[in-house]
Parts: structure tokens; C-alpha cells; sequence
């Protein structure tokens, strides 16, 4: 590369004010000078300066002026030196700063998380909300500032936690409602991944999502919403008074490898162009599936023709701790010897954290195979993003998601180019204009009075009609109290109206709820069933097998992984369908019998019944409330249950909170548990070190 030929030629851009293409050139330029290990002259920090690209300029060979733009973009975001923003993250800060709302369109590399993180720096706001689409992303956003900020705020991810004068709140939409009516004053309302509100994007979630909008908006002094690759945003009612920025402001190029022009369709083909990516260099790659069943297929690929590495022995002990704590025969067991790893919406939260900390990790996994949880899931890139599938589940993969994708390839100061490798044909480009609109489920929860102007007639009649309906169910005092108090965990009110008319109908019936405080599983099953068929899809298995599923369950906390395996033995459980059905329990069903219960016990009041202890142990997948709300942190069950073992802390002290199990970790000290703990083996050490990076509070 000729590096003067390439400064005149971003520099004959800029001029042209075709300020997309001299960043590419330029980006390409600073992976030129990083792999030849070649110092920027004036000039290319100059041009750095030009195109906002302020972080990357280097002090040292730069001008005065380029030096003083560098130090006067610096602020604090709460580490230990100020970082220096580039031109967008710092318009966007003083938009922020200023009490604009902001609705925002920047790449995935844009690096949101400073400007979120620098505002409640300069700000110090007393209440701040971040709805994430879920858990995983929860503790990463965790961890990301509860370094730097738990020593001022109360960070808070969990239901039923007392609040703090200063509180951060992070949350997937679901657990927020929870918390609408203990918020009095909410500075800012943070929803990363707001097109999720569109039922385009994501139909099952779209509502609670919607819902949590509504609620958090009308309290909310700011708002900031972000998304990636929207071109236009459609007059609405949740982003009202809200400014909405798209910016087409890239960090690091991609570079695109169009295999699938060759391979025509062909899996032989396909299977050997993956394997020579994956064999070609030492690259860290993410290998987009699309499905479940495409995981599998390219896990008996990986098992099958690539040797497992035999002098890593992290993962050999990662191998180890899989096959001792889940099943040895496994893919992901076998995958792991291999460098490889899986992520998917179904696995244990805490093994999903633990491999992208294993992907992190110079001397950890080096490829991930993943479904669109990827995107979703976690804030992680690699410097290759193999499209395998042009499926995202069901349905083909469109543009808006594809480019999400890819925009996982590269990363800024390590990666400045992505390189994708697109092995079947992509989408066609398209423009993506967001459309929020009401969802027919929600109308139930809505105030026609405050939209009227933004819904239709026939909207407006659907609500008047539900809520004397629920009235005459319920008493319209009852009624209001519950809308009122966003007791509803459920986002559709057509399947809570379903649910009163039957109590009401049926009321001889739903008087055995009281059956499933019982110790005695075998009590259950009438109850079960009836509640299963309430919402007859979304178990993913015979009403009979979930059943079962549930009434084995109960031995969660006192059987190992691969004791309740066995047990399922005769249902046909294996690993992967053991966390998708326990994560139906805890959240699905725990959540439908949650609004059963509110509704029995307003219709048959003389009755007496609460189930909620019995719907506290689903919740917690039957285990004690802090072990499962560990998980999110980090720390899988089975260390829970060494530590609870020791005596070192009791979980088993269900009136102990999660804060009050931080506080205790913290007053112990790491160290100890890594030297007085034997029962620790090495990888259950690796997973606590990590575990405990995320709850030390820095004291600076």
C-alpha cells in the first residue's frame, strides 16, 4: 500500500464530502499501519481529525492542534483515565447533557455504552432505567458499571430489591413493570434495541416491550432509545418529543468475501469453504447458524474433521467441567477441546456468560457458533463473522438483521477491519423504516382518555368494551386497582380476560389451586394440565412431558445436572431440552400462573387461596432465590452448592437478598475462597475469578 497515495486519495474524498467512503479508506489505511507496525505521520492523524475519528489519533506524531482536539474530547466515564469520544458519540453527550430525548440509528461499532456512560458521570442522574432485551446483556451491562459506579448507586437487576437514594436499574422489558409504582422520579429511560418494539422485529416481545415504554415514559424526565440500521422512524406515540439521529458513522470496514457465488447452494461445498476459514488462520470467529438444528449440523461438522487442540489446558478443563457437571457425550463438551463454542438463547445464563469470557480470553475459545442470540445477547465482535444460514429461525433472515450481523465483524483499536465471509446468498438492501404501533394485546392497559388521538375508533371501542367486561368479572374498583398497580406480568390482556371467564364460569374447578402448595408433587398434575392449556403453544414438548419436567424439577437444588438428566431419561429430555423447558418453567409458566393467582383471588375471594410460595419456586426453577439470581451474575448453581457445603454463606436463608450476598462475597474476600475452598477444582476457580470481577466495587 502506497500510504501517500492513500492520504490523497481520502483527502480528494473529504473534499468531495463523500465522508463515508474516506473513512473506509482511512480505516483501511490504520490496519495497514498497525499489522507493519508503522507510526502515523502528522498527516494521518490529521486526516483521523478530519473524518471525527478522535480516539484513534496518536498523540505523540500529531500536530499541536490534533493533540489539543484529542485532550478536549476526553471525559469521564468513570475508569480510571478519561477516554476521548469521536465526533458523534460527542454530539450525541451534549444533546444528552443538554435534556434533549434522543431516539438514535448508530452501527453496532459505534460505542454507545461511553456516551451512556459518560452522561451519568456529568449528570449524576438519581434514577436511571436500561431496558435490554435480555439477561445476558442485563449482567454484561452489570459488570460494565458497577465498576464504575457502585460505590454511588444501587445497581439493581433483579425483582423485589429496596431501593437506594441513587439507583441504576437494568432490566430485560418483562421484570421493569415490576418496578413502575416504586420509581417516583426517573431521570432518564435508556432502551437499547428499541426496534424491538416493533412487532416486525420481535412479535412475542414487541408488547411487554410497548407496555414498559408507556409506563416508564410517562415518568421519565429524558429519554434515550437506540437502535442499529434504521433509516427513518415513523411518527408515533412512543417516541414523541423525542429527536431522532441516524448516523451512518462506522469505526472499523468491512470486508466482504462472497462465497456463496461460488458454493451455488451446494452443503458439500459449503461444509469445506467453512472448514478452510476456520483451518486458513488464527482469527477469532463467530459462526452465524440461524438455527438450532444448523447448530448441530455444524457441531457433528466441527467434531468430525477438526483434531480437539492438545496443549490448551483451559479448555481441556472446561471440557472436563461440562462433561462432570452437564453430560459428557455433549457437542458442546466436544466442541469446547476443539476451541469452539455455542450460544444460543437456551443454555444456563451463566455458561453462556462463561464462554464469551472464554472468547475474550487470549488463550480461550477461539470460534463461537450462535443464533441470533449473538446480536441480541451479548456486545461481543470478532475480527471474522462466517454467515453460515440466511435463516433466523423460521423464517429467512432479512437485511435489517443480516446487517446486524455483520456488524459484529471488527472491532475498534483491535480489529480495524471485519472480515465477513457470506457462505449462502444474502438479502436484498433495503431501506428500514421503524412503525411503532398499539399491539391488540396491550389494549387492555391503555389509558384511551391519553390516546385517544392516536388510536382508531375501533381501538378505542376494543378498550371500552374490555375494561366493563373486566369490570363485571372483577368489580371495576378491583379492576383498577390491578391495572393501576401493573400487577400483570403477562403483556395480553385478551389471554387475562380468557383467564377471569373461565375462573368465573368454572369457579368448582380453580378451587384445587390450593393443591399445588402441597409437598406432594403427585397433587399437581390436575392443576398443571389446566393451567398448561390456558396457553396451549410455547411448551415446545407433550403437556405429559412438562408435567413431569416440572414435578422432577422440584429436586433441582438437591440432584446434580446429569441426576435430573437421568431421571428424564424415560421422557426423552437431553441437556439442550433441559434448559429450554427449565427456562418455560421460570419464566412462562411461573409468569401465567403469577396472573392466574391475581385473578382467582379476586374472583373467589371467599376462598382464601394463594399460591404464590408455589409460584416463587417456579420463578427460581426451584432453587433457592439467590442461587438462581447468582446464575445471573455468573456463578453456576453447582459453586453455589460447594460454597453452600463449606458454610460459608447459607442460601438456603431464603430471606437473604442478592445485595446482602455481594456484601457478604466482598467482606470475605476472593482469595479466600480460592485458597480455603478445596472442593474448588481449577476451572470452578477460572469461573469464580470471573464472577467476582463483576461484583468488587472500585473505590476511587
Amino acid at each position: 500500500m502506497d500510504i501517500f497515495e492513500s492520504c490523497q486519495k481520502i483527502n480528494e474524498a473529504i473534499l468531495e464530502k463523500n465522508d463515508v467512503q474516506a473513512r473506509n479508506t482511512l480505516i483501511k489505511l490504520l490496519d495497514y499501519h498497525k499489522k507493519n507496525n508503522i507510526e502515523y505521520s502528522p498527516l494521518v492523524n490529521n486526516l483521523i481529525r478530519q473524518l471525527g475519528l478522535y480516539p484513534y489519533i496518536k498523540p505523540v506524531t500529531a500536530t499541536w492542534e490534533d493533540r489539543f482536539l484529542f485532550e478536549l474530547f476526553k471525559v469521564d466515564i468513570g475508569l480510571e483515565k478519561p477516554v476521548t469520544l469521536h465526533r458523534e458519540q460527542s454530539l450525541l453527550l451534549k444533546k444528552l447533557v443538554q435534556g434533549k430525548s434522543l431516539a438514535i440509528s448508530a452501527p453496532t461499532s459505534f460505542g454507545k455504552s461511553f456516551v451512556i456512560d459518560a452522561f451519568i458521570k456529568i449528570n449524576k442522574p438519581k434514577n436511571v432505567v436500561i431496558i435490554v432485551p435480555t439477561i445476558a446483556l442485563t449482567d454484561e451491562t452489570r459488570r460494565r458499571l458497577y465498576t464504575k459506579f457502585a460505590n454511588e448507586y444501587k445497581i439493581i437487576t433483579t425483582t423485589e430489591v429496596s431501593l437506594s437514594d441513587k439507583n441504576i436499574f437494568i432490566f430485560p422489558q418483562e421484570r421493569a413493570i415490576s418496578y413502575v409504582n416504586k420509581i417516583n422520579v426517573l431521570d432518564i429511560l435508556i432502551i437499547d434495541e428499541f426496534y424491538k418494539a416493533s412487532s416486525d422485529f420481535d412479535k412475542e416481545r414487541s408488547p411487554s416491550l410497548l407496555r414498559t415504554i408507556i409506563k416508564l415514559g410517562d415518568k421519565a424526565k429524558q429519554k434515550y432509545f437506540l437502535a442499529p440500521n434504521i433509516s427513518s422512524l415513523k411518527k408515533n406515540p412512543f417516541t414523541r418529543n423525542m429527536e431522532f439521529i441516524h448516523l451512518d458513522f462506522n469505526t472499523v470496514f468491512l470486508e466482504k468475501y462472497e462465497l456463496y457465488k461460488t458454493i451455488r447452494g451446494n452443503e458439500n461445498a459449503k461444509a469445506k469453504a467453512l472448514l478452510k476459514i476456520l483451518t486458513a488462520n488464527k482469527s477469532k470467529s463467530l459462526i452465524y447458524a440461524g438455527t438450532y438444528s444448523n447448530i448441530d449440523k455444524i457441531s457433528s461438522l466441527i467434531i468430525d474433521r477438526i483434531k480437539p487442540c492438545t496443549n490448551n489446558s483451559l479448555l481441556y478443563q472446561f471440557s472436563n467441567w461440562l462433561a462432570e457437571n452437564y453430560e459428557g457425550n455433549w457437542n458442546l463438551t466436544n466442541l469446547v477441546k476443539r476451541g469452539y463454542g455455542i450460544h444460543n438463547g437456551r443454555l444456563h445464563r451463566s455458561l453462556s456468560q462463561i464462554q464469551i469470557k472464554l472468547f475474550e480470553d487470549n488463550n480461550g475459545l477461539r470460534n463461537i457458533i450462535s443464533t441470533s442470540s449473538i446480536i441480541e445477547g451479548v456486545n461481543t465482535s470478532a475480527e471474522q463473522v462466517i454467515i453460515w444460514r440466511n435463516r433466523n429461525g423460521r423464517s429467512r433472515l432479512n437485511d435489517f438483521t443480516y446487517k446486524n450481523i455483520i456488524g459484529r465483524g471488527g472491532r475498534m483499536f483491535q480489529h480495524f477491519i471485519g472480515k465477513i465471509f457470506i457462505l449462502e446468498a444474502p438479502p436484498s438492501p433495503v431501506e428500514t423504516q421503524l412503525q411503532l404501533e398499539f399491539p391488540n394485546e396491550i389494549l387492555g392497559d391503555i389509558d384511551e382518555g391519553k390516546f385517544q388521538n392516536d388510536l382508531s375508533p375501533e381501538q378505542l371501542n376494543r378498550i371500552i368494551s374490555y375494561k366493563q367486561d373486566m369490570s363485571k368479572l372483577l368489580g371495576s374498583k378491583i379492576f383498577n386497582d390491578l391495572i393501576e398497580n401493573n400487577v400483570f406480568r403477562s403483556s395480553n390482556f385478551d389471554l387475562i380476560k380468557n383467564i377471569a371467564i373461565d375462573i368465573f364460569n368454572n369457579r368448582n374447578e380453580w378451587k384445587g389451586l390450593k393443591y399445588l402448595n402441597s409437598s406432594n408433587v403427585n397433587n399437581w398434575d390436575r392443576l398443571l394440565y389446566k393451567i398448561i392449556k390456558l396457553s396451549p403453544g410455547g411448551w415446545e414438548v407433550k403437556y405429559s412431558i412438562f408435567v413431569a419436567f416440572i414435578k422432577i424439577l422440584t429436586k433441582n437444588w438437591d440432584y446434580t445436572i446429569p441426576q435430573l438428566l437421568y431421571k428424564l431419561d424415560d421422557y426423552d429430555v437431553s441437556v439442550d431440552m433441559f434448559f429450554t423447558l427449565e427456562r418455560n418453567v421460570s419464566y412462562k409458566f411461573a409468569a401465567l400462573l403469577s396472573d392466574v393467582n391475581i385473578l382467582q383471588k379476586s374472583i373467589l375471594k371467599n376462598e382464601n387461596i394463594d399460591i404464590s410460595p408455589f409460584i416463587a419456586n417456579l420463578s427460581h426453577s426451584f432453587l433457592p432465590p439467590v442461587v438462581y439470581q447468582l446464575e445471573e451474575y455468573g456463578l453456576p448453581r453447582m459453586i453455589s452448592k460447594k460454597i453452600q457445603k463449606s458454610g460459608l454463606i447459607n442460601f438456603e436463608n431464603n430471606e437473604i437478598t442478592i445485595h446482602e450476598v455481594i456484601s457478604i462475597f466482598n467482606s470475605i474476600g476472593e482469595k479466600y475462597f480460592l485458597t480455603e475452598m478445596k472442593t474448588l477444582d481449577n476451572f470452578d476457580k477460572y469461573i469464580f475469578r470471573y464472577f467476582f470481577e463483576g461484583i468488587k466495587i472500585q473505590f476511587r
